[in-house]
């Protein structure tokens, strides 16, 4: 897996901790051996959690797509093998088996959010990582200790296709997995988003609408994620003026929010 973009030079550079910790020599293992079991001990549980995700070989022999991602046209590469792991790219996969040119076009696809799910397609996560803390016996989110730091930049948050308007890219990661057919991605992307925080008004609004416009009507997950959010955290938004201005606005949004709240409005009502 590469890009020809910038990407691949961020990415290497954000895997150079775990790839360092390998070259160790043997004698600095022993001396930090229980810091170093715990870290392992970490890994294998995260293993676990992401036991669904794709297995790729570590050495793959089919052939070579040409991905043309973004208005921008950056350009990616992967097996076969690996992204026909989703339905969708299995299909066109199967459509370019008679050509001797083997390139996709995703012009409508932002790269940075495609990069996501390739990394995800090859590793089963894609940055920042999720790492479970065995002493808490709980998941965050690889770098915890920089998430406030983070809150508000573009590896939280992406500008929408064109547009001025923050969307958490979690949540963008979702929806697209939705349309290639990956739902551990799609559990992937909403359990990191349920991580995250710090996060304005203003983007966890733009972000509901975005999810509302990419998602079916079907979708529990997602949405329900968004009504329960601003449920808890009504004492903010019903301060918040964009949370007015969203609501003159309207929407499904908005509808799905006022029978969510008036549920639990009733729960509270027959709760003892």
């Amino acid at each position: 897996m590469f890009s020809t973009g910038r990407r691949q030079e961020s990415f290497s550079t954000k895997n150079r901790a775990a790839k360092a910790s390998f070259s160790k020599k043997r004698s600095s293992f022993k001396a930090g051996s229980s810091r170093r079991y715990e870290q392992v001990a970490q890994e294998q549980l995260a293993q676990a959690e992401s036991a669904n995700a794709p297995q790729v070989s570590p050495s793959l022999t089919s052939a070579i797509i040409t991905l043309s991602v973004g208005a921008e046209q950056r350009l990616f590469a992967a097996h076969e093998e690996v992204i026909s792991n989703s339905p969708f790219f299995a299909q066109l996969c199967q459509q370019k088996f008679y050509e001797s040119n083997k390139r996709i076009d995703l012009p409508n696809e932002e790269p940075e959010i495609f990069s996501c799910v390739l990394e995800y397609l090859y590793k089963g996560d894609y940055y920042p990582r999720l790492e479970f803390n065995k002493r808490r016996n709980s998941w965050a989110l690889q770098d915890a200790a920089d998430a406030a730091a983070r809150a508000g930049t573009t590896e939280v948050t992406m500008y929408d296709n064109g547009t001025p308007v923050r969307i958490l890219r979690d949540t963008v990661i979702y929806c697209l997995a939705d349309k290639y057919g990956l739902p551990e991605l799609q559990h992937l992307a909403l359990k990191k988003q349920g991580l995250q925080s710090g996060i304005s008004c203003a983007t966890i609004l733009n972000s509901g609408r975005f999810a509302y416009a990419h998602t079916p009507d079907s979708d529990s997950r997602l949405r329900a994620h968004y009504l329960a959010l601003i449920i808890r955290s009504r004492a903010t938004f019903k301060r918040s003026g964009t949370m007015q201005m969203e609501m003159e606005r309207g929407g499904r949004l908005f509808f799905d929010l006022f029978v969510a709240m008036v549920n639990h409005m009733d729960d509270l009502t027959k709760s003892p």
